[in-house]
């Protein structure tokens, strides 16, 4: 009986393909990364059960949002003075209105500093309401030297819950 010798040759990998595929792969995963972007809003819940959590001494500025329109007022020791409102213009709600009446209210020496501020939705408030005055009062676009930049107005939002509203006959 013969043997014969089989000569073994060693695989070699092929990795042209895969190192192809890689190439193209790549920048696509990167470019798709750009347009991927979360935005996250910081909200506060009010504190208002926990002792010692509300000062009245405070002031506090509120927006409350009903599809009759904005009111802006503030809140001072459990006595609420309306500042500005700002009525629906044919159903649609003013959001530049509210941005310029906020405007003013934070060029008053007493609302200068305050970063805070409270919305107050009736229960029926649609999300994208919600959203686009959650970014009126947060932030407006002013031109400083030349430029358009976003000015902030009150960054800190707290959500609640409008009372019913008064219906006068």
């Amino acid at each position: 009986m013969r043997r014969h010798k089989k000569i073994r040759e060693e695989a070699e990998l092929n990795v042209t393909s895969f190192m192809n595929l890689m190439i193209v792969l790549v920048p696509v995963l990167l470019m798709n990364m750009v347009f991927s972007q979360l935005a996250v809003l910081d909200l506060r819940l009010p504190s208002g059960d926990e002792p010692g959590a509300v000062n009245p001494e405070d002031v506090t500025l509120e927006v409350t949002i009903r599809k009759s329109g904005f009111t802006l007022s503030r809140t001072y020791q459990e006595e609420t003075v309306e500042l500005a409102s700002i009525p629906a213009n044919a159903g649609e709600l003013d959001y530049e209105g509210l941005s310029e009446a906020l405007q003013n209210a934070k060029k008053n020496p007493e609302f200068a500093d305050k970063k805070d501020i409270t919305l107050l939705a009736e229960p029926n408030t649609d999300y994208q309401t919600l959203v686009t005055v959650m970014d009126t009062v947060r932030i407006y676009p002013a031109v400083v030297a030349a430029s358009l930049v976003d000015a902030v107005l009150f960054p800190d939002i707290s959500l609640g819950e409008a009372d019913a509203q008064e219906v006068t006959p």
